[in-house]
């Protein structure tokens, strides 16, 4: 199986996908639009910025409410976080996403915290919508081969390491350089050996415990001078992050279309994965990255609700306020076996779909399914099996009930951040009836891309930017961080005029 990671480096955003087999698997995208680093956290906190989950920071609590077992801690954004009574309390295991148990539901907030109080936290959501950060009182620190928890003492395996031989020599490995208190080695810690630990050797393991015991024990001295709310850590950037968490042995190739941005990953690769270190390549033709791996319209996609299946049917996703909606229809689709056989294939076909589409548009929370419905007991269970198996795929959790008489399935995907639809876009009453548009925040990266593919097509050429008033009024704002994002990418030479067309999406680009 083909397998390649892809990595578009723009002035307005970095974009990370995971293509196999020539198909678009996985999606990120993170904003910077050259803002200082605290706008940037600001932009985070509104929802389009950089991700701020599995930093760590000192916060102070605002306020404990029993009513609810949870604290709310600012964190220095403009909303405070929130900490369960769960998350405020020492774990005794380290794995966060244990069910609850009946002895979480008994636990009080104020045992745990108190007002006004410095608190060491790390965030474990971004915010989303008009809720902040989910917090937790219990950091990790995750490296490439082990997630280190200073505060948790034990020894967990993930889930996908399945060979019990395995699991019995990565446990020993582990247990014996745990229990050494020379100083390299973080004493009375825990350890997470993440998938990507498989077949690794005794001393790679242990470099990578040395390298985040030193990390952790550089928080420690940050925080021992340190005034709340302070960020004392700041997780990975989505470049070296993409190798740390989506590369290995199966991925064949690692494209980037920027030099300094393929440099920091080669660096990177040569600190934690040596033996993928040759598959990193900077990607140089004229073509830009996605286009020429046939995503972007696929990207573009992404936020209608209309999605074909290949069969002829299609599904439809509707996010509402409590829930997203999936509706599954066979369209022209005939199957000779009749009515039933039919059934089975669009729903086999629609199953594999949402649980693709699910991971690109970053969709969490409560789904409803509605399968065209099925009479045979065994051709329900292979759906759910599908359904299973492709929404399983990936390291956010899901939770998926079996199907009710009507064709329903209800599941839950953990909600890490908005989904892309509400990062790309806004709620609209002009939009020929799709309820929806592209942000301000969109339509200027859009710009970016538009300028950046003009400006390597005809380097010595200055650059017109025809906008929308909109976008004017917006560039009269941002304009400085807009320009300072394009030179970083050497383009200096950009006028701006106020274009004919009132719609923000409609902008012009040309060389002269």
């Amino acid at each position: 199986m083909a397998k390649e990671v892809l990595i578009n480096v723009g002035a307005g955003e970095i974009r990370v996908a995971v293509v196999e087999n020539g198909v678009l698997d996985q999606l990120w995208l993170e904003r910077g639009m050259g803002f200082e680093a605290d706008r940037w956290r600001r932009a985070a906190a509104a929802g389009g910025g950089r991700s701020i989950m599995g930093d760590i920071v000192l916060g102070r609590v605002q306020r404990v409410i029993p009513a609810m077992q949870a604290a709310f801690v600012n964190i220095g954004l403009d909303r405070a976080g929130f900490l369960a009574a769960r998350e405020a309390r020492p774990r005794t295991a380290i794995f966060r996403d244990d069910p609850y148990t009946d002895e979480d539901r008994q636990l009080h907030i104020s045992d745990f915290v108190r007002e006004g109080e410095e608190i060491l936290v790390q965030v474990v959501k971004d915010p989303i919508g008009e809720k902040g950060a989910r917090l937790s009182a219990n950091v990790t620190l995750a490296g490439r081969l082990l997630i280190l928890a200073p505060n948790s003492p034990g020894i967990a395996l993930s889930r996908r390491i399945e060979d019990e031989g395995e699991r019995a020599r990565l446990t020993e490995i582990v247990q014996e350089f745990a229990g050494d208190h020379s100083g390299e080695i973080l004493a009375e810690a825990g350890y997470i050996l993440r998938t990507a630990a498989l077949g690794a050797s005794r001393a790679e393991l242990r470099e990578d415990a040395a390298r985040l015991s030193a990390v952790w024990r550089e928080i420690a001295t940050r925080r021992a001078g340190a005034e709340s709310p302070r960020t004392l850590h700041t997780d990975a950037g989505p470049v070296e992050r993409a190798l740390r968490d989506e590369v290995d042995a199966s991925v064949d190739r690692i494209l980037i279309d920027d030099r300094d941005a393929a440099e920091e990953a080669r660096a990177y690769a040569a600190r934690a994965m040596p033996v993928l270190a040759g598959r990193i390549e900077l990607y140089e033709s004229r073509e830009p990255l996605f286009e020429a791996h046939g995503i972007e319209d696929e990207i573009e996609q992404l936020v209608e609700p209309r999605v074909a299946l290949p069969s002829g049917g299609w599904i439809t996703v509707e996010a509402t306020e409590a829930l997203t909606a999936i509706d599954v229809n066979s369209g022209s689709y005939v199957q000779g076996g009749g009515l039933e056989e039919t059934s089975l294939m669009v729903n086999l076909e629609a199953a594999g779909m949402i649980g693709r589409q699910l991971r690109l548009r970053g969709i969490g929370g409560l789904i409803i399914i509605d399968f065209i419905h099925l009479e045979s007991q065994d051709n329900i269970a292979r759906v759910l099996q599908a359904l299973e198996s492709a929404a399983g795929k990936g390291r956010v959790p899901v939770q998926i009930l079996g199907m009710s008489e009507f064709g329903l399935v209800e599941m839950t995907r953990k909600r890490i951040r908005d989904p892309l639809v509400a990062r790309l876009t806004e709620s609209c009453r002009r939009c020929d009836g799709h309820g929806r548009r592209k942000t301000v925040e969109t339509v200027a990266v859009e710009m970016m891309r538009q300028i950046e593919r003009a400006h390597a097509a005809a380097p010595d050429k200055a650059i017109i930017l025809r906008a929308a008033p909109v976008m004017m009024r917006w560039l009269d704002v941002h304009g400085e961080d807009f320009r300072a994002a394009l030179a970083k990418r050497g383009i200096m030479c950009i006028d701006i005029e106020r274009g004919s067309d009132t719609r923000r999406e409609h902008f012009s680009v040309e060389t002269v």
